[in-house]
């Protein structure tokens, strides 16, 4: 059996507790994060759409990096939109920023209808580098 390992980033916000489950998990090499939202540290949404967007890719960010990873060892990229449409200009403008060059990770964008209160969630399997 292969093992599991939990990942939580410095000063892990207060949605893992409150919803029982780990940021990430480590399992050989590969990285499987949970669903990163814009959440503040006490688990509320950030309201500004844009800024809420930033938000979750900083809180990936900080889980990538309590795992040893960064953004270019994404391989798989799965976000949650409740208003597409609307939201995805922004979100693309992010993106740019987050990967701003080739080879961009595989990217599927989903539209829901419910976000526990936020807006765009993310979430990617990554590559843990060799140490």
């Amino acid at each position: 059996m292969t093992q599991r390992n939990a990942v939580f980033p410095a000063g892990r916000h207060a949605l893992y507790e409150a919803h029982g489950y780990s940021a990430a998990i480590a399992s050989g090499d590969l990285l499987f994060v949970s669903g990163q939202v814009g959440s503040r540290p006490d688990g509320s949404p950030e309201p500004d759409f844009e800024a809420q967007v930033r938000l979750a890719f900083d809180n990936l960010g900080a889980t990538l990096a309590a795992a040893g990873c960064s953004f270019d060892d994404i391989l798989d990229v799965t976000s949650f939109h409740t208003d597409p449409e609307r939201q995805f200009a922004t979100v693309l403008k992010v993106k740019g920023e987050v990967f701003p060059t080739a080879p961009y990770p595989a990217w599927t964008a989903i539209g829901v209808n419910w976000l526990a209160g936020f807006d765009f969630e993310v979430k990617v399997t990554a590559r843990i580098p060799a140490k």
